[in-house]
């Protein structure tokens, strides 16, 4: 993969820098969501191309593995590989910032789980 700057902000934003990889991430990683009709069908309603191009792409650079139902061959599932599930602390701290700053906005389940990763820390 070629980056634009030896930046690493830069650099990492060249990997999961469009909203839909994230959310994906998001989808796997907080809605337990790992198949394409599942990832088609959270509220962002992100068209069927763009979920294919992102799966695509986040196999390639190695935040996704596919497979397949055992019982199923047909179905396709995703899971976040290591390198897929290091971005839970950034997307913990995505839900607590926006939790703090757009609060009246979040819908309830982030809420909880704000309230829950807020829960965590204080507990360690």
């Amino acid at each position: 993969m070629e980056f634009r700057s030896d930046c690493p902000i830069s650099s990492a934003l060249d990997i999961v820098g469009d909203k839909w990889t994230l959310l994906i991430l998001r989808d796997m990683l907080f809605g337990e969501k790992k198949t394409f009709k599942e990832f088609s069908s959270s509220s962002e309603h992100i068209a069927s191309g763009i979920l294919s191009n992102r799966l695509l792409k986040m196999e390639e650079m190695g935040l996704i593995c596919k497979s397949k139902v055992p019982e199923n061959k047909k179905t396709v599932i995703y899971s976040p590989t290591e390198k897929g599930k290091a971005f839970l602390p950034l997307l913990r701290e995505m839900i607590l910032w926006s939790d703090h700053y757009l609060h009246d906005h979040i819908n309830e389940k982030m809420k909880q789980t704000a309230s829950a990763i807020r829960n965590s820390r204080m507990a360690n």
